[in-house]
């Protein structure tokens, strides 16, 4: 079974992806760090399930807490990464995608809180971030499910 790893900083909405994309529901909230262990859902992706996991939130992948550890521990077990950024706050949040790019598995970068980015009149160059990392990059936002559909189809 194909397993997909949601990875990303704390509070970025990972739990919300996982949710919108599972069909099931997570205790999130809007604290960093909610999530201190993984929880593991299952999408019906053409004719195959596949499994999702919501890792723990981490800055980076040199860990400095539990959370932190299980988010390095569960790299071993993803075949696709889908690494759920804040849009809003792009510089904190590519520090963990370098590194991540580094593991070599395949990956999907999600520029979550699309519609605040807009709101806040920040302007990203989608494609030019796609042509830095060599990865799809998709703008999303997991609260009004917009962009998911366009991660499923990069699967």
């Amino acid at each position: 079974m194909k397993k997909i790893l949601l990875l990303g900083n704390p509070n970025v909405g990972k739990s919300v992806v996982f949710s919108k994309l599972t069909g099931t529901s997570v205790v999130s909230s809007n604290y960093a760090g909610t999530t201190v262990e993984y929880t593991k859902g299952h999408m019906k992706w053409n004719d195959e399930i596949v499994e999702i996991i919501d890792v723990p939130g981490t800055y980076t992948l040199e860990p400095t807490n539990k959370a932190e550890e299980v988010a390095v521990e569960m790299l071993d077990e993803g075949d696709l990464i889908i690494n759920v950024v804040d849009s809003t706050n792009l510089e904190r949040n590519l520090n963990l995608t370098l590194q991540l790019l580094e593991k070599k598995i395949p990956m999907i970068i999600s520029l979550n809180f699309w519609d605040e980015t807009e709101h806040k009149g920040i302007n990203i160059d989608v494609e030019k971030l796609e042509k830095y990392f060599n990865v799809p990059v998709i703008p999303t936002s997991a609260t009004k499910g917009i962009g998911l559909k366009e991660i499923i189809r990069k699967f």
